[in-house]
């Protein structure tokens, strides 16, 4: 038998051709005609698969958490609770980072998501471990969640002209160099993601320490 020309349809291919779609023009660009014209295939082919396009950008999103380190996380990993954290929240970055269209979906949460849910469970079952009440792990799960999704929907440094013309010292005096921050996007963009990465945590262990003392407190003996 003839081997068929082209490789068969697949999620696995699917979910590719529409992230290469979204990197490349965005999620308005994803339809299930153009990813059906970009495959080679009917437009009814791609529902053996996906019911429509929302769950293929829940593929597309899931694939992207698929690429967040999450060995940090692991009982056998030597690293505190804050260094996992740290090192966690500079990988999830780096994959938002790479793939910024579709941060706007990941950024509704996990849902269904398989790998999404790998990781918020990552998250909660360290910071439990680590010593965290239940609740207080909810929120640095959702805390980092936001902030770093919040990190990877825009560029600051993008937000100026390369004009240096655009900010006249008489209504801007303070902006004298902004038209240098598009030059140097990646070292600012980074260099804050770092700088509130950090305070964020120092923040956190002040609250850890402060939850660890009220825990050693005791009510004294009634007639004490």
């Amino acid at each position: 038998m003839a081997r068929p020309r082209k490789p068969l349809l697949s999620r696995d291919r699917i979910v590719e051709a529409a992230s290469a779609l979204v990197d490349a023009e965005g999620l308005d660009a994803v339809s299930t005609r153009r990813l059906a014209a970009e495959l080679g295939v009917s437009g009814p082919s791609l529902y053996n698969h996906f019911r429509n396009k929302d769950e293929i950008l829940d593929a597309v999103a899931d694939a992207v958490s698929a690429q967040v380190d999450l060995s940090m996380f692991e009982e056998s990993d030597a690293r505190d609770w804050t260094a996992a954290l740290h090192d966690w929240a500079v990988s999830y970055r780096a994959a938002l980072a790479a793939h910024p269209h579709i941060v706007p979906v990941l950024a509704q949460g996990p849902g269904r998501r398989p790998a999404g849910l790998r990781v918020a469970d990552a998250v909660f079952g360290a910071m439990v471990r680590a010593g965290w009440p239940p609740t207080q792990a909810t929120y640095i799960g959702a805390l980092m969640r936001y902030f770093i999704t919040g990190s990877a929907l825009g560029s600051f440094a993008r937000g100026f002209v390369d004009d240096e013309t655009a900010y006249d010292p008489a209504d801007y005096p303070h902006l004298g160099q902004a038209h240098r921050l598009a030059e140097h996007r990646q070292q600012v963009d980074e260099g804050a993601f770092e700088t509130g990465l950090r305070a964020l945590l120092e923040g956190l262990t002040l609250q850890y320490e402060r939850t660890a003392a009220a825990r050693t407190v005791r009510p004294a003996p009634n007639g004490a």
